[in-house]
């Protein structure tokens, strides 16, 4: 039997950054006279920023301000999460990819290279991941599946053998549409669409028995 390959989601998953991503977006857009409501908030999550520059500020912006307006306010997300990085990782994550260190580990998010460079460096995870691919790396993002299935190629495995642990509903199709296993990780939403197994973070007392089981 194939070692099972663990994906992870980056923001919600390993790291609990989507309340500072909430903060910052609404202090950027104020910058620019953008009210940010609740509504504007729920779409952000699981999105690649491009998607989110042209819906919080419009269709009529060309690609140069689109990354523009991106790279400015991620910029900002860097500077304020900065001092507490390792303070806001999920609960028992560096512990769960040691225990795991041996299996085939990825990471597969829709984040901006720069945020998974840092996340990676400041809290000094990126030895635990053989494969790591961003937003930028993919032609469609999630919900679309093309961002799992590059991430199991490059770790070598089928995509029947991977268990993907997402915190979005956009993670959580695209997953699912990648013909993969899902841990649903409860950090950003209460109520999560049907997966294969939800936690609350990786301390939660069901998650080993359950990654222990045959797979096939």
């Amino acid at each position: 039997m194939p070692d099972l390959a663990l994906i992870l989601d980056m923001d919600g998953v390993i790291i609990d950054s989507n309340p500072i991503h909430r903060r910052v977006w609404a202090l950027y857009n104020q910058r620019f006279g953008i009210a940010t409501d609740e509504a504007m908030q729920q779409r952000m999550y699981g999105r690649r920023n491009d998607e989110i520059v042209r819906d919080f500020f419009g269709e009529h912006l060309t690609p140069d301000e689109v990354r523009a307006h991106g790279a400015a306010k991620e910029r900002l997300f860097r500077e304020t999460i900065a001092p507490q990085i390792n303070e806001a990782l999920v609960p028992g994550v560096r512990e769960f990819l040691e225990r795991h260190h041996d299996r085939p580990i990825g990471l597969a998010t829709n984040a901006e290279p720069a945020n998974v460079e840092f996340l990676l460096e400041a809290a000094q995870l990126r030895r635990y991941f053989r494969a790591v691919v961003d937003g930028h790396q993919v032609r469609n993002p999630k919900p679309h599946p093309e961002i799992y299935l590059r991430a199991a190629d490059l770790l070598g495995s089928e995509p029947g053998d991977c268990v993907v642990f997402e915190d979005s509903v956009a993670g959580i199709q695209a997953a699912r549409a990648a013909g993969m296993s899902v841990v649903g990780v409860r950090t950003t939403l209460a109520v999560l669409p049907p997966v294969d197994r939800e936690i609350d973070d990786f301390n939660s007392p069901g998650l080993e028995p359950w990654l222990a089981r045959p797979v096939r």
